[in-house]
């Protein structure tokens, strides 16, 4: 009997999964093999959010494969070690990955590659499992990827999305593989929601019914929190983009179109960051920002890590970070906006501090949009400032996103609890809530001062 190896990164589920169908492929025995790697948390980004939710998505994994037949093998080490250890406990012949685009992901890719041909194994790395569009397929005349976001939409929307695969009836897996159980975390966030494929196609469900056909309209409603909060399966691969698209199409209407335009956003992430690896930590565009640090702006910084900036609806959005590690979509344009074009604080900072927490986060969607934001990405207007208190009047016109959050406001009423500084002096002296950082034109021309505009 030939055996396969499947390993499991960001693509945690049964349905829809190109390399395990291909692995099971004439019958064969396979491995579903996890590897805790020891490389990803000496890089910093095995945040304990993430961890806790990874543990979840594990489990269920494992009871997927256990209602089948199998089980996960879960292993915790050097990754490249791991994987050929395990394909010779198994006597496999091959093993199945989903391509991925990062640079330690692509390092890793071709070490593995080498270690396992050294060994006699074939390894194959599947397109379209992670995104709905491999990097690289959809790209302009003279360019290897879109640097602009609506022409690459436009031929996104063009591509045909591959059919998608049912989840195996069956999995066998060869005897005398030993594994771990799969490991347990506790994250930092209160209100972290549970992960897992089970999990996961239940949201997806529930979003489609009563979700998705008013997206368009509600997708920046703060206290609404009318989002479909998919991100966390689609960064963990316990939904697939590609089923999430069929599905969403099949309801069709302009919250559909809408919805599935976010999901062309991450893909266009995707090709940018698998072209420019160096744009998880470099500028795309650079501004030549002289931008404020941590050695430069702390009290600053910290205040706005902890939703203590004196504007509401910035404070709101970094407190629900906390508690949920979970940020509504206008809420992270707020918060980066004002990190980096009101307190002018390199966007790396504020890049790292949603690493750290986000479970959803990931290095294209989370560092790209950081620039974005910034004016150093893919934007093209990139000095564009987004005002925090026109932005809340928008978009929370009643103020319940800020009392949710900020509760030493919740006796303001209405709008009025987005300007608490302009309070009567004895009703703001009663508030226990601070004073703006900085007023919002004084921010605005420091931004036009120090960034140079060519």
């Amino acid at each position: 009997m030939n055996v396969s190896v499947v390993l499991f990164t960001s693509d945690l589920r049964l349905h829809d999964h190109p390399p395990l169908c291909a692995a099971l492929e004439g019958g064969r025995e396979v491995v579903p093999l996890f590897v805790r790697d020891r490389a990803v948390d000496d890089a910093g980004f095995a945040a304990a959010n993430r961890l806790a939710f990874l543990a979840d998505c594990l489990r269920d994994l494992d009871a997927g494969l256990r209602q089948r037949g199998g089980r996960l093998v879960v292993r915790s080490g050097e990754l490249i070690r791991e994987v050929c250890r395990v394909a010779a406990e198994a006597g496999a012949d091959e093993v199945h990955l989903a391509a991925d685009v990062s640079a330690y992901a692509q390092r890793r890719e071709d070490r593995l590659r080498r270690a396992l041909e050294s060994g006699g194994v074939r390894l194959h790395v599947h397109d379209a499992v992670t995104t709905v569009v491999a990097p690289g397929t959809v790209t302009p005349s003279g360019s290897d990827h879109f640097a602009v976001f609506t022409p690459y939409y436009r031929r996104w929307a063009e591509r045909r999305v591959r059919d998608l695969l049912g989840a195996p009836r069956s999995v066998r897996v060869p005897e005398g593989v030993g594994s771990q159980e799969p490991p347990s975390y506790k994250g930092v966030s209160e209100g972290l929601a549970p992960g897992g494929e089970t999990e996961g196609r239940r949201r997806l469900a529930a979003w489609l019914r009563h979700g998705v056909s008013a997206y368009e309209d509600r997708h920046d409603d703060l206290a609404g929190d009318a989002t479909s909060r998919l991100s966390p399966h689609l960064h963990f691969g316990t939904l697939s983009p590609v089923e999430v698209v069929h599905r969403a199409r099949a309801v069709g209407g302009p919250g559909a179109e809408a919805f599935v335009r976010q999901l062309a956003w991450r893909d266009f992430h995707r090709q940018l960051l698998a072209a420019r690896p160096d744009a998880s930590v470099a500028d795309y565009r650079p501004r030549y920002d002289r931008w404020r640090t941590e050695r430069t702006a702390r009290a600053d910084i910290e205040a706005w890590r902890e939703g203590r900036t004196g504007y509401p609806v910035v404070d709101a959005a970094m407190r629900q970070l906390l508690h949920e590690g979970w940020m509504h979509n206008r809420g992270r344009l707020l918060t980066a906006s004002f990190l980096t074009k009101t307190l002018y604080v390199d966007w790396r900072i504020g890049a790292r501090h949603f690493l750290d927490l986000l479970v959803d986060g990931d290095v294209a969607n989370n560092q790209l949009n950081w620039q974005w934001v910034a004016g150093t990405g893919t934007d093209t207007r990139p000095n564009r400032v987004l005002n925090p208190v026109t932005q809340a009047r928008r978009y929370d016109p009643d103020g319940a996103y800020v009392r949710r959050w900020v509760p030493e406001l919740g006796g303001i009423e209405g709008p009025a609890v987005h300007e608490p500084w302009k309070l009567p002096g004895p009703d703001r002296a009663a508030i226990d809530y601070p004073d703006p950082l900085v007023g919002l034109p004084e921010g605005l021309a420091r931004f036009k001062r120090a960034r140079s505009y060519g």
